[in-house]
């Protein structure tokens, strides 16, 4: 018996059982089918063409790992994007683009392991959600790793949800001291428009920001300013 042969665990599957080069194939293809689930989700929603081949283009110009954290934060903040998805049959349309033979493809659908294996990848790069928590009474976001990204200082916060986004990171509402204002979750708490209105509301395109100032209705543009309707 040779004693030297590496046994199998979950630890080290990857190394000892993956081929590189397939798992570098399969990523790229489970990659073009999550952009094609997106594509889906905007049109469903009814998003306009326009806003679509936006979407696709940004994608273009990344590499794989960049459009898997591109898609992971569009998904984060449009989860309903993955409603009705089959992780299974995402994952079974990119191995037969990967197979030379439908021999072939019947083996690697067939490999429990592996099937378990590639699966779980997939949900760890897509399946990416922050988290609104609570301290001492204030509240705060962090994502997936727990890494923060609002310090829990504010008196209420709404994630903004926008399904026809084109990838832009939006900044989250945020109340201090009875007013409302915009902060990104930078990790930095950067305040993107000051703590000054009675109410924001968030709107399904540009100026996404619906905001109430002293009775005065407007939007609130990319740069925070405001702008009286």
């Amino acid at each position: 018996m040779d004693t030297n042969v590496t046994k199998i665990t979950q630890e080290n599957f990857e190394q000892q059982y993956v081929d590189d080069i397939e798992m570098e194939r399969i990523d790229k293809f489970v990659c073009d089918e999550m952009a094609r689930q997106i594509h889906r989700y905007i049109k469903g929603m009814s998003g306009s063409k326009s806003i679509m081949l936006k979407f696709e283009e940004q994608l273009s110009t990344m590499s794989v790992k960049d459009k898997e954290k591109a898609i992971a934060r569009y998904i984060d903040l449009n989860r309903k994007a993955l409603s009705g998805l089959d992780f299974k049959i995402v994952l079974t349309r990119a191995m037969a683009n990967y197979c030379d033979t439908f021999s072939y493809l019947l083996r690697l659908v067939n490999d429990k392991r592996k099937m378990v294996f590639y699966l779980n990848r997939m949900k760890d790069k897509y399946i990416q959600y922050h988290e609104v928590f609570e301290q001492d009474g204030k509240f705060g976001i962090k994502d997936h790793e727990g890494r923060i990204l609002i310090t829990p200082r504010y008196d209420f916060l709404r994630t903004c949800y926008v399904y026809v986004d084109d990838l832009r990171t939006l900044p989250v509402i945020a109340e201090k001291d009875g007013k409302l204002g915009l902060v990104m979750p930078d990790g930095k708490d950067t305040v993107v428009a000051d703590f000054v209105y009675d109410d924001i509301s968030l709107r399904d395109e540009y100026p996404y920001f619906e905001a109430q100032m002293d009775g005065t209705t407007g939007y609130i543009d990319h740069d925070g300013r405001f702008v009286a309707a």
